[in-house]
């Protein structure tokens, strides 16, 4: 489950701070620190996580409420290369950098866990108390055959 935005004219070191708030947190969450940030990143970032928790409904079945953002990749794109001119017919160099991010989502596996720790419980809360000393006593009496 992810989401890849190419080509974001933002330079990889501010939209790398960013999202270094959300990773590992729950996608909930993560959405409302993005959505309260003021920076340009972090409105980039809200709409990529929108996008990534749309593909894991949609093409996936994942609930919402369960996923986090297991990791959030950001690398250098192309560099636009661009000049402003000086005094005595020089240039100097302006580099405008791009950024490519990759927002990958995850199940939470506490919750998963919670849900099979639930089942397990209640599979065991069936077992009777009498089916327990049964199968002792025939441990014990097959010991004493035996000696």
């Amino acid at each position: 489950m992810k989401a890849i935005l190419r080509s974001a004219r933002l330079t990889p070191k501010k939209a790398n701070l960013t999202a270094g708030m959300v990773r590992r947190l729950p996608v909930l969450e993560a959405l409302e620190i993005l959505k309260y940030t003021p920076k340009k990143s972090a409105q980039m970032l809200h709409k990529l996580l929108t996008s990534a928790v749309a593909n894991a409904e949609t093409n996936f079945k994942q609930d919402k409420k369960s996923l986090i953002v297991k990791e959030i990749i950001v690398t250098k794109g192309a560099t636009l290369k661009r000049g402003v001119p000086v005094s005595r017919g020089r240039v100097y160099p302006i580099l405008k950098r791009t950024s490519h991010i990759t927002i990958l989502l995850a199940l939470n596996e506490a919750q998963t866990a919670d849900k099979t720790s639930k089942k397990d419980a209640s599979e065991k809360a069936e077992t009777t108390v009498s089916e327990k000393p049964k199968k002792a006593a025939g441990k014990k009496t097959a010991k004493k055959l035996t000696k």
